[in-house]
């Protein structure tokens, strides 16, 4: 479990936990000069047979994005009021912080009452409870503390020992993640990096990776409030000690995490909130300052069903168009300040991770978004992603990494659903697509692949990569294949090697090309080792350029031609006699140039390099420098 604590500047939090554990939070030699907390700062306590992680949190304004930093994460808040000074902005600013961050379970610790009065006391309690009214503290435990004299002390054990008590362990669900708090060196053993752990569960030796930055590392020991450990999970304050990187390129803001994940994004889809403090409504493509785990990032705002803006205390779903990638997965909740970082005016929870650009500003995916954040379950969040997936078909890894489960669980939420197409086979899913999607995913490569025809009617079909491209440059060229396949098993398309076409076409030439045809066939043979090229062929025929083209292409499929750029083609028995002229010469002297073979075959040298260029093409030449050497001296 993970305590955190909350409140104004000078209010006790760092005296408290002093109080509590013995152990001093503040590390950095200004916040002992200065008598004030800079950076989170970090403790523990056992209670009740369990160790508790505490993470002590700044309260100065200034420092507000360091509490941020150490704010995530947290299971059980210890918001802490001065009695002197009693509520203060901080105090508010930092409640609204753990609200947006879902806080459940806390207790309000008045502190410093050895400075005031019975009265005094009875007064801060009433402001607390002003405060805290229609909040997750609401029903909290208050109690009147002394972290000079011990008042209240004895009491607050007692407290904290049934929080640990009533704790449910949240299981640790999901790939690991480990949002970075703190990096350093420890001479000796490299670098080391500190957080709370998000999601999943960690061992040592185990791989995992960095994001963003997708820095691979290699978890060398695993500690745990300075012990080690074989293993460490969700709701720990952990320590890594990770091999394979450096130091240096470790910092607050990324995450560890399993090396299974590899996304970052710079937009995501989610469920946005307003606080009073934003005071006037937020208007759509607002700036705001994004604040996810321990990262902070610039962000446009714009919201999904339409709005112009977003008042106070109004909710909405909305996108957040961040101007830096950042790691973040589904479930992950966030807080949003002002653009001048001034004040906290809101927060959410991320839906998807991986959204694009909206294309309506009334979204059409907005029942499919209401229906994610309803889900009460793995597969009610997996079908609602299924729903707002762009592809129609989504890897399991993605589908894993929106929802925050492992590849595994996926599996075992879909494994019933019957309106679901399993690749590349029910067996061993890949990936996952709607029956009705994989259709129309189907009956756009037949639409595609006829476009092409009644474009180019003269070619005997398409290009697969071209096709990929074009339709479903998302999908994974294997999966891409595999509806190939279904198409083509069911008569509606036909593949020869990497060319697709529709069965009812066919390439032929009709009477009159088959003429022109042969004439451009006498041409090329006559030519012999220097051919005309197309434009001449076109002059001297007096057809149009792609007529020549279009004869040439049949003269290739009957082996009589072929084109080595897009001027010149050479007829079949011409370029087998140039192969075995170079062949020859390079045997002779090791190597051939442009200049050798122009005067080999008694043509100019645009005709040499063309021909080069085709042979390294093709395979039977490698250059090296301005020179060619044969790949393989026996080959063709």
């Amino acid at each position: 479990m993970i305590l955190g604590t909350a409140g104004h500047i000078d209010h006790g939090k760092t005296e408290l936990i002093r109080a509590l554990t013995g152990i001093e939070t503040d590390r950095l030699r200004e916040e002992k000069e200065r008598g004030i907390s800079i950076d989170i700062g970090f403790a523990w306590i056992d209670i009740a047979g369990h160790r508790v992680g505490i993470v002590d949190v700044p309260g100065h304004e200034r420092f507000i994005r360091n509490m941020l930093a150490g704010a995530h994460g947290i299971d059980v808040v210890m918001l802490v009021v001065a009695a002197d000074d009693g509520v203060m902005p901080q105090t508010e600013e930092h409640l609204d912080i753990l609200h947006l961050l879902g806080a459940k379970r806390g207790i309000v610790v008045i502190s410093k009452v050895d400075l005031v009065s019975a009265e005094r006391r009875q007064d801060v309690r009433e402001e607390v409870e002003i405060l805290v009214d229609d909040t997750a503290l609401e029903e909290a435990d208050v109690l009147e503390v002394s972290s000079i004299t011990g008042e209240g002390i004895p009491e607050l054990l007692e407290t904290l020992r049934g929080e640990v008590k009533a704790f449910e362990e949240a299981p640790a669900r999901g790939l690991f993640r480990m949002p970075i708090d703190r990096s350093f060196v420890i001479h000796g053993h490299g670098a080391v990096v500190t957080g709370t752990a998000t999601a999943g569960s960690i061992e040592a030796g185990q791989q995992v990776r960095v994001l963003p930055g997708d820095l691979a590392a290699r978890v060398r020991t695993v500690q745990v409030h300075g012990s080690d450990v074989t293993r460490a999970q969700r709701g720990q304050r952990i320590a890594l000690n990770l091999a394979g990187v450096e130091a240096s390129d470790l910092q607050r803001g990324q995450v560890v995490c399993d090396a299974a994940l590899e996304s970052v994004t710079d937009r995501f889809d989610a469920y946005v909130e307003l606080r009073p403090a934003v005071g006037k409504p937020l208007r759509r493509h607002s700036l705001v300052r994004v604040h996810n785990g321990t990262a902070e990032v610039m962000a446009k705002i714009l919201y999904l069903d339409g709005r112009d803006q977003l008042a106070a205390k109004e909710s909405a779903f909305a996108q957040l168009a961040l101007r830096e990638p950042i790691a973040a997965f589904g479930g992950d909740r966030f807080i949003l300040r002002e653009q001048t970082a001034r004040r906290t005016i809101g927060g959410g929870v991320i839906l998807y991770p991986f959204a694009e650009r909206p294309r309506r500003r009334q979204d059409p995916r907005l029942a499919a978004l209401t229906r994610l954040h309803r889900a009460s379950d793995p597969a009610g969040r997996l079908d609602a992603l299924l729903d707002l997936q762009k592809t129609a078909v989504v890897t399991a890894q993605t589908l894993a990494a929106a929802a925050n489960l492992r590849v595994g669980d996926v599996h075992a939420a879909l494994e019933k659903e019957d309106s679901l197409v399993r690749l590349p086979d029910g067996g061993a899913p890949e990936a996952y697509a709607r029956k009705d999607r994989w259709d129309e995913l189907g009956a756009a490569i037949i639409e595609r692949t006829g476009d092409f025809h009644r474009d180019q009617p003269r070619k005997p079909g398409m290009e697969m990569e071209s096709l990929h491209s074009q339709l479903a440059a998302e999908i994974p060229a294997k999966l891409f294949r595999i509806a190939l396949a279904g198409l083509e098993k069911s008569g509606q398309l036909v593949r020869d090697g990497s060319i697709v076409h529709l069965p009812t076409h066919t390439v032929g030439l009709d009477r009159k090309q088959s003429e022109l045809a042969t004439r451009v066939q006498k041409k090329l043979a006559t030519g012999a080792l220097t051919p005309p090229d197309l434009r001449t062929l076109s002059e001297e025929l007096a057809a149009p350029v792609r007529e020549i083209e279009f004869c040439i292409e049949q003269l290739e499929r009957d082996d009589l031609a072929q084109r080595i750029d897009d001027k010149l083609a050479y007829s079949r028995e011409a370029l087998d006699q140039i192969r075995d002229i170079v062949r020859s010469h390079v045997a002779d002297h090791g190597e051939i140039d442009a200049k050798n073979l122009r005067d080999l075959i008694g043509a100019s040298r645009k005709y040499s390099i063309a021909l080069l260029t085709y042979f390294d093409r093709t395979g039977f030449t490698m250059r090296i420098g301005d020179v060619r050497k044969l790949r393989q001296i026996t080959g063709s």
